[in-house]
């Protein structure tokens, strides 16, 4: 990227694993230095995409197959790409997102059959974008599960159960291992407050 371009920042990891905590927390250590940082979420993060999770984050588990998924996942990313990613992008802004296209690779293109070519195919077709760091927080798959359950809300993922949660945690590992430049790998196994430490110093870096 140029200078005057901003910077993109991803968080991943398998469900109840913290990320949106710490994008919350980075986001907010980033605006009290100075810096314009954008928070947002996918899928979702404009109105189309936050109609289509909707669909996607709501009722029983199978309710979509991982083809459609697939397709879903795109369209609300190539929606949140134009609306928010790109504009904020372009005018120097550092673009904060709570999970991206590495979420639809391990979901739909790893743990619910091997798609990871149709998954990839349609990203280099429809987004063409991949983030400047990706901060991968790894948590135990267990522990994970079990507060997301507990917390509410948008569930059908974690109704997948355990064994969903190893694979993917599996899958976001090797993913990581074949972008060790994109990617830092961040122990989520630890209070709070040192987990933001880790990921705010290597924001710094990367700035």
């Amino acid at each position: 990227m140029t200078a005057a371009r901003g910077r993109f920042f991803t968080f991943e990891g398998i469900d109840g694993s913290g990320k949106s905590t710490q994008a919350r927390r980075l986001a907010a250590a980033l605006e009290a230095e100075g810096h314009e940082a954008i928070l947002t979420r996918e899928p979702g993060g404009a109105p189309g995409a936050e109609a289509i999770r909707e669909l996607v984050l709501t009722g029983e588990p199978d309710r979509w197959s991982p083809e459609t998924e697939i397709l879903l996942f795109t369209a609300a990313r190539r929606d949140h790409l134009e609306r928010l990613i790109r504009p904020s992008l372009e005018a120097g802004k550092l673009v904060l997102c709570d999970r991206f296209a590495d979420s639809t690779r391990v979901y739909q293109g790893l743990t619910r059959g091997d798609l990871t070519k149709t998954v990839d195919a349609l990203h280099e077709l429809m987004i063409g974008l991949e983030p400047d760091v990706t901060f991968l927080l790894d948590a135990d798959p267990e522990t994970s599960l079990r507060r997301g359950l507990t917390r509410g809300g948008e569930l059908r993922f974690e109704g997948f159960g355990l064994d969903m949660q190893e694979r993917a945690r599996a899958g976001f590992l090797a993913l990581a291992a074949a972008a060790p430049a994109r990617f830092r790998v961040i122990d989520a196994n630890r209070s709070e407050e040192e987990i933001a430490a880790d990921i705010l110093a290597a924001a710094k870096e990367a700035l």
